[in-house]
């Protein structure tokens, strides 16, 4: 038992909220999809959630089997938290609970993770069979590095982390602003206007990025393979 409130209900549904079903515990799941973190990590990207609450949500994840704890190897030496394998399934889940907010009525106002900048992009890609690219993006939200690839018109690899070969597409800008612009016509041309974003390298691709959230949402059967964490 994760945790003292549990539904007296025995769908596989309720079963599964027993486990992330409280405050946070998505949005803890959803900042560690794209990589391990430390405490203090997890605490930068949920800074709503208090330390105690945010300790008490992993101690129930570890003990459901969700998150795991190992210590970095050296020079680092630092313990981090990551998803069991388990816990990685919900990948999907969380991806597509970010296409069906991103049509809410009334869409949230608030500030962004980088993470969450990063999952709204996946949210958001559509896949482009009938007009392929291939490339592979370094995406730098301040001090936070991601690889994102592209293969064939469809988002392969999402991770944290910069990429382990040279970048064909170097996008730089904040958290806010990727998640504002995302899925927005005419919205990148204008953030490059104002400074609020820049793409170095192959330009062409970088636009395309952005052109692949303005069309439909990826179909849900693929949504588990693209979060495949470098």
């Amino acid at each position: 038992m994760t945790t003292n409130r549990r539904y007296p209900d025995g769908c596989a549904i309720a079963t599964a909220l027993d486990h992330v079903g409280e405050r946070w515990a998505l949005l803890i799941v959803r900042e560690l999809l794209l990589g391990p973190k430390r405490f203090t990590d997890l605490q930068e990207g949920l800074p709503g959630a208090g330390s105690k609450i945010l300790a008490q949500r992993l101690r129930e994840h570890e003990s459901a089997g969700v998150v795991r704890r190992r210590t970095l190897p050296p020079p680092a030496s630092s313990q981090v938290y990551e998803l069991t394998e388990w816990g990685a399934r919900l990948g999907a889940i969380v991806v597509a609970l970010g296409q069906w907010g991103a049509e809410a009525p009334e869409p949230s106002t608030g500030p962004v993770s980088a993470d969450s900048a990063m999952i709204r992009l996946r949210s958001l890609f559509g896949p482009q069979p009938e007009r392929p690219w291939t490339a592979t993006y370094e995406m730098r939200l301040g001090r936070h590095r991601f690889t994102t690839r592209v293969a064939d018109g469809r988002l392969v690899q999402m991770g944290r982390g910069e990429p382990h070969d040279r970048p064909d597409t170097i996008i730089e800008t904040d958290p806010d602003t990727l998640a504002g612009i995302l899925g927005v016509d005419q919205a990148l041309t204008t953030a490059i206007k104002d400074g609020r974003i820049t793409i170095s390298g192959d330009d062409q691709a970088g636009r395309r990025l952005f052109d692949a959230t303005l069309e439909s949402s990826a179909p849900t059967e693929d949504l588990s393979i693209d979060l495949i964490r470098s």
